[in-house]
């Protein structure tokens, strides 16, 4: 469905995307990770067919998006990281501008859009709040019920309540075999929603991960005070992973089989234990902070 090869676009600060090589089947949601100028907005800019690449091509349904890129926008929800708009216009006389710029009639799906993300379309585009433009954004980009999105930071601005309302979207739209490439900052919009993740730093795709397999391998983490030094020693001897927090209190990682955890805490007069899950995030930082190209 998109296919990006040996793609290169190098700016005159010799800043861009260096040989990119990944591939998104229909139906997939594919996140796309990195810092502040890592190059996600420069890979989705070029799907978009808004520059041309030094060398490499990218294809969305076949289709090359540089010279068949009209082709491809008639089917594309595209939602940009900086959004422009109209801001003379109301926000219903944006948003049926844009009704009839992609040709959708029927606007059934355009007001439900409205309704779910609790847009109020009375005022004027210019005196909008950032959460309230990033809602007609998102209208914007689903409201042609299109196939494929590319979605720069889609939950950018939006409250705690409409972010899990756009990931409910997006889920309702993976069900229904869409395919997705999105750009997100928040980890845990990453881990409800995609498929695999891309993992970009300094114009290099650093790593592509299953989203799933990462759930499976992450890391449960426990919080333990024990009652005294001996105690402490016989968790040091144990042959697990750990840490000193502070005076007879440690941090023990486990992944996989908690039997060898638990014969050493049984020989333990253990005062308190907490668990904690690894969240998604700190697995993606190692790789922010590794040259792994």
């Amino acid at each position: 469905m998109i296919d990006v090869q040996s793609l290169t676009k190098v700016y005159r600060n010799q800043k861009g995307i260096f040989d990119l090589n990944f591939s998104i089947s229909e139906g997939e949601v594919f996140g796309y990770l990195g810092p502040n100028g890592a190059g996600k907005t420069t890979t989705i800019r070029n799907l978009m067919g808004f520059v041309n690449p030094d060398s490499g091509t990218c294809r969305i349904m076949g289709l090359n998006c540089r010279t068949q890129a009209s082709q491809i926008h008639r089917c594309l929800g595209y939602l940009p990281g900086e959004m422009a708009f109209f801001e003379s216009y109301t926000a219903i006389g944006y948003l049926k501008f844009m009704a009839e710029m992609k040709k959708v009639s029927d606007l059934k799906r355009m007001y439900d859009l409205i309704d779910r993300f609790e847009l109020d379309t009375r005022g004027n585009i210019k005196k909008m709040s950032k959460g309230m433009k990033q809602k007609l954004g998102l209208v914007v980009a689903f409201m042609g019920d299109p196939l494929v999105y590319l979605l720069d930071e889609p939950s950018s601005g939006l409250d705690p309540l409409m972010q899990n309302e756009f990931v409910e979207l997006v889920l309702d739209e993976r069900s229904r075999g869409k395919t997705f490439l999105m750009s997100s900052h928040i980890f845990d919009e990453i881990e409800r929603t995609c498929d695999r993740v891309g993992i970009i730093k300094d114009g290099y795709l650093r790593a592509i991960e299953d989203i799933h397999d990462l759930k499976s391998s992450r890391k449960q983490t426990y919080i333990v005070r024990l009652e005294g030094p001996d105690d402490e020693k016989i968790v040091s001897e144990g042959g697990i992973e750990f840490r000193s927090i502070s005076p007879l209190c440690v941090e023990l990682s486990i992944s996989g089989d908690y039997t060898k955890m638990f014969s050493v805490l049984s020989r333990c007069h253990v005062v308190s234990f907490e668990a904690r899950s690894q969240g998604i995030e700190e697995m993606f930082i190692k790789y922010y902070g590794e040259d792994i190209k």
